[in-house]
């Protein structure tokens, strides 16, 4: 848990600062999902959490998980995991939700487990190759391979993880939660 701390603490001190857009240029949150590591641009994350309940929404995509309530505020939850099509995994004390501004909507992204921070200079990102059509799935949410040492992180689209069906099955429970208050 302090290495998860750690990991908030420099996700925040990456979004404050004077000159705030160019503190956050070419950093990264990066996490583990299967056996890849992927990567967020920063200036998407709002914070880090530990895994907590969620409450299911019937009727709904498998990665769609349900909602949690972070300090009063309604948040809908996906695993990325199930979005990506990768085998189901058991939450644990190392899983942690990102949240998330995707589309001017706070989103939960359930992780296995928060890497670090990086900075991925722009000459280090190059496009996802187009093997196979097994890629074609992870490749639509990723928009760049991001060099960091020897190894490379996936770097991901928010944009792209929701899709419109996904948006309104959000609002649609946003709603049901403002109509039970």
């Amino acid at each position: 848990m302090e290495e998860t701390n750690e990991l908030r603490k420099q996700a925040d001190d990456s979004r404050n600062g004077s000159d705030e857009r160019d503190a956050q240029k070419g950093k990264y949150m990066t996490f583990k999902s299967g056996n890849e590591y992927f990567g967020l641009k920063i200036q998407y994350v709002n914070e880090i959490i530990g895994f907590q309940a969620i409450t299911a929404i019937p009727e709904t995509e498998d990665y769609i998980k349900g909602l949690i309530n972070l300090r009063g505020k309604i948040i809908p939850v996906i695993d990325v995991r199930l979005r990506f099509r990768q085998e189901p995994f058991e939450y644990n004390d190392r899983t942690c939700i990102i949240v998330i501004n995707v589309k001017s909507t706070i989103v939960g992204l359930i992780v296995e487990k928060i890497a670090e921070v990086v900075e991925i200079k722009e000459e280090n990102i190059l496009p996802p190759p187009s093997i196979g059509r097994a890629d074609k799935v992870q490749n639509k949410y990723v928009y760049g391979i991001g060099k960091v040492g020897d190894s490379v992180k996936l770097l991901l689209d928010p944009d792209k993880l929701l899709n419109d069906a996904d948006m309104s099955v959000i609002e649609q429970a946003n709603e049901m939660v403002i109509d039970e208050e």
